[in-house]
């Protein structure tokens, strides 16, 4: 009767065991799924960091030349030499 009640309650234990390991809060899908959601915002903290990177480079070639600021006066503002005449071409 004390090794049934025994293996009883062993079996219990593993039955809650099991139980937790695919149900409970550190669940095998739980932990997959976290996985996954590390591995999406790690991919955007990259894109991220290209972008910080890209206008850190903007930034410091703004403060290092003018030739930055001469091609976004062009580009942007739409400002010429003097001297310089200015043709745009629509479609």
């Amino acid at each position: 009767m004390g090794h049934r009640l025994i293996s009883a309650i062993l079996i219990a234990l593993l039955l809650l065991l099991h139980a937790q390991l695919w149900l409970g809060r550190g669940s095998i899908p739980r932990v997959r799924e976290l996985q996954q959601r590390l591995d999406e915002q790690h991919a955007k903290n990259v894109q991220a960091q290209a972008a910080n990177d890209q206008l850190a480079a903007e930034v410091r070639d703004l403060k290092e030349g003018l030739d930055m600021v001469e091609e976004k006066a062009r580009s942007e503002l739409g400002m010429v030499k003097p001297n310089e005449i200015f043709v745009q071409i629509s479609k």
